[in-house]
């Protein structure tokens, strides 16, 4: 059956993938863009929605099925915007998906993220994205929290890794990451789940 989803990053490197995916599966993703963002990379015929994360207007998410949050503030971006995206516009929507009644909020987080006080280089966005998740485990939404480790551009892996059993220096296959958020969106296998990921 397919599903109206709506992708809040859908033009990142993740985010495009992630919409590909979708779309072979017979879903319809509707990316959540910026105004003036590039879109041209996004598949032919996939619905926009212009809003910006930093300013949510209500009922951005009426209509959908499923919200998935893979953005990001990026690496070049300062405290003050990695709050504002991976932190506020995050809780934000969630907000916005509870109170559109949608069925289902995947949240792309970050391995590290489960930490109430993380340590580190990059301490300040494990926090933001701490604190988005733990709005969102309490939102009452159906949810489910994916926390890859590092991410590149390669090719798909062979298999990948969920859970427990995760090395955290691996890396992680944005295009696996995209195929494990499809699965959690359109599935609902992994209701309820935070849980770490890498590509092997």
């Amino acid at each position: 059956m397919s599903m109206h989803i709506l992708v809040a990053g859908a033009t990142g490197k993740t985010g495009l993938h992630l919409v590909q995916r979708l779309v072979d599966q017979g879903h319809k993703p509707t990316a959540l863009v910026r105004k003036g963002s590039d879109t041209s990379a996004l598949p032919s015929g996939v619905d926009l929605r212009q809003g910006d994360l930093t300013d949510l207007q209500d009922g951005i998410c009426d209509g959908m099925q499923v919200v998935i949050f893979a953005a990001g503030s990026g690496g070049s971006t300062g405290a003050d915007m990695t709050e504002k995206v991976d932190r506020d516009g995050a809780k934000r929507l969630v907000d916005l998906a509870a109170d559109a009644g949608v069925d289902r909020f995947v949240m792309l987080s970050s391995v590290g993220a489960d930490q109430s006080d993380p340590q580190g280089e990059i301490a300040h966005y494990l926090k933001a994205k701490h604190d988005a998740d733990e709005h969102l485990k309490a939102s009452g939404l159906t949810y489910s929290i994916l926390r890859p480790v590092a991410l590149t551009d390669d090719g798909r892996g062979t298999d990948v890794i969920l859970g427990d059993g995760v090395d955290k220096s691996a890396k992680a296959a944005r295009i696996d990451v995209a195929d494990v958020l499809a699965d959690a969106a359109t599935t609902g296998r992994y209701d309820g789940i935070a849980q770490d990921m890498q590509s092997c």
